[in-house]
């Protein structure tokens, strides 16, 4: 896991963020927004014990694999955003096997665009009749402080062997590997402004057909 300056996308996302939490308001108007996350380090420690005890289940079947190929970044907030970010990803996974746009699992770990990434793509999964079987691969994470509390974590994922089963006639639909099953997703973390849990993703961006991640 490395960790690097911010890039385009961190600034473009940030200033989304930063205009959502705007728009959003928060439990502590004092602290002005973003900046409220910086109330001292015992705060996200005692955050994750809560959340810890509070959070959904993301179990999925026997026929679906999520693996993260990440190392553990040595800065315990940069660790943390990965942590949540990984969650995130499985609570999607859980919500399209499901079957459910309006799953708790997804609205657990996400707020504004992430969490309307996730309902949207839920919902297409819905509406297709299908839902994930196979090993889904995500890798090459790196981490970015983002302002004064955020942190954008980014990986590749390699969607070769991750395929598409019809739910009511249990075919799956084969693909074979290609450039298409290349993508960088780019996830923009930040405290929760709640203490009931420490981090949750506020924007996503993916891209397709990402050589880099060949």
């Amino acid at each position: 896991m490395s960790r690097r300056a911010m890039t385009t996308t961190a600034a473009a996302l940030t200033a989304t963020a930063a205009l959502l939490l705007t728009a959003c308001g928060g439990g502590d108007d004092s602290s002005g927004g973003i900046k409220g996350a910086d109330t001292g380090s015992s705060t996200p420690s005692a955050s994750a014990s809560k959340a810890a005890a509070d959070a959904p289940d993301l179990s999925l079947p026997g026929d679906l694999h999520l693996v993260f190929d990440f190392d553990k970044p040595s800065d315990a907030q940069h660790a943390a955003a990965v942590d949540t970010a990984t969650n995130y990803i499985r609570a999607l996974k859980h919500g399209i096997v499901k079957q459910n746009p309006d799953d708790p699992a997804y609205q657990y770990y996400s707020v504004g665009g992430a969490a309307k990434y996730a309902k949207t793509q839920i919902q297409a999964w819905v509406d297709g009749g299908w839902t994930p079987t196979g090993t889904d691969k995500y890798y090459k994470a790196e981490t970015a402080k983002v302002g004064s509390t955020g942190v954008l974590v980014t990986f590749c994922r390699n969607q070769a062997k991750s395929f598409s089963k019809k739910i009511k006639t249990q075919k799956i639909h084969y693909t074979k590997e290609s450039l298409d099953s290349y993508q960088k997703f780019s996830i923009l973390m930040r405290p929760a402004a709640d203490s009931g849990h420490a981090w949750k993703a506020q924007q996503i961006e993916v891209q397709g057909r990402v050589k880099e991640c060949q």
